[in-house]
């Protein structure tokens, strides 16, 4: 199964979910700063790079997980996967697309315009780091919410 947590830039709410799967991040504790910092892709991507799909890695089941900006596709971006899995022969059931965009707050969209919109990472990540971590738990809810339908995935 491809397992694609996406949101709109791809930098923080997908890329924090897709770390919380894969067991990256720990679910008993909020995250220190420098352990968001050290996922790949957090508040890493440039301008340009939303639609694209980034691999984070493989589940214990063998589920690939990956994370996706969507700019303003809103749930036509989902349309488009869907109807280009089934394009190229992806049954519909390999295929898990998961919005994490009703978990950005507000420090989220504050601090990530900040550092990589306007390219001011000094004040935009502690912004983006803080944001993150206040929606953390309900990030961790959310992936766990969905675990049935890729835990009976073992091959």
């Amino acid at each position: 199964m491809k397992v694609i947590y996406h949101c709109f830039g791809g930098s923080h709410s997908s890329v924090t979910a897709a770390a919380i799967h894969l067991g990256l991040l720990p679910r008993d504790r909020l995250p220190a700063a420098a352990e968001l910092m050290s996922l790949p892709y957090f508040d890493a991507r440039s301008r340009g790079e939303e639609g694209e799909i980034k691999y984070m890695g493989i589940d214990p089941y063998g589920n690939n997980v990956y994370a996706a900006g969507k700019k303003n596709l809103g749930s036509r971006f989902e349309a488009l996967l869907y109807d280009l899995a089934a394009a190229l022969g992806l049954p519909r059931q390999e295929l898990l697309l998961l919005n994490t965009s009703p978990f950005v707050n507000r420090l989220m969209v504050l601090g990530g315009f900040t550092s990589r919109r306007l390219g001011m990472t000094t004040p935009g990540r502690p912004i983006v780091i803080l944001g993150t971590r206040r929606a953390y738990f309900q990030l961790v809810e959310f992936v766990d919410q969905h675990r049935p339908l890729w835990e009976g995935n073992r091959r």
